[in-house]
């Protein structure tokens, strides 16, 4: 592990009583530390927020018309029978 991926910093951090609880309860439930959790959380959250921004930006960029043309264009040949998924393997659909 180098350097930089072992830095880290403490923030004091305040939530209401009961999302603390809540936490706590998670947490224990899953085998983690509250810590450990709320790290995971955040980096959810940044992860969420950037793919977000990274679809909003390339929204602009879409050409709505040529993404119809291809839907709609006709298809090759149908997927071999070797493709097709098991009734047991439909997971529920």
């Amino acid at each position: 592990m180098t350097q930089k991926q072992k830095q880290t910093s403490t923030y004091p951090l305040r939530l209401p009583s009961s999302l603390k609880m809540a936490v706590r309860e998670i947490s224990r439930e899953d085998g983690t530390s509250i810590n450990q959790f709320v790290a995971t959380a955040v980096a959810e959250k940044i992860t969420a927020m950037r793919t977000a921004e990274f679809f909003a930006e390339r929204s602009d960029e879409a050409d709505i018309q040529a993404a119809r043309q291809l839907l709609k264009r006709s298809g090759g040949e149908p997927p071999h029978a070797s493709d097709r998924l098991g009734e047991d393997e439909v997971g529920g659909r």
